[in-house]
C-alpha cells in the first residue's frame, strides 16, 4: 500500500523560506510539484525489499588517488634557494606585510 503524502503550497513556501529562497508564485507552484514528485518516488523506493542487502557508499570500488606518505630528506639550503625570485643572503626576500 502506497501512502501518498502531498505537500501543500503553504508548506512548500515554508520550506523555500528555510532555504532562504524567495520564489515568485509560478516558481513556487513548480517547486511544490517537484517536492511532491520526489516524495512519490521515495514512497516507491520504500516498497523495495532490502533485507540482507549490504549498504554501499559508492557504486564502484574506490581507492585513494593520493600516494602513500614516504618520509624523505628535505631540500638543502642551496637547492631551496635556486628558484627563489628574490634573495637576501641565505634568506628568501618577500614584500613586507602589515
Amino acid at each position: 500500500m502506497v501512502r501518498r503524502m502531498k505537500i501543500p503550497l503553504q508548506e512548500a513556501e515554508y520550506i523555500a523560506g528555510l532555504a532562504r529562497l524567495r520564489l515568485p508564485e509560478d516558481q513556487l507552484l513548480l517547486f511544490t510539484k517537484q517536492l511532491n514528485t520526489i516524495l512519490d518516488y521515495m514512497e516507491k523506493l520504500n516498497e523495495v525489499e532490502t533485507k540482507g542487502v549490504v549498504p554501499t557508499y559508492h557504486a564502484l570500488p574506490t581507492t585513494s588517488a593520493l600516494r602513500e606518505d614516504i618520509v624523505e630528506g628535505s631540500l638543502g639550503k642551496k637547492e631551496a634557494m635556486e628558484n627563489a625570485p628574490q634573495k637576501d643572503g641565505d634568506f628568501f626576500s618577500v614584500p613586507k606585510v602589515i
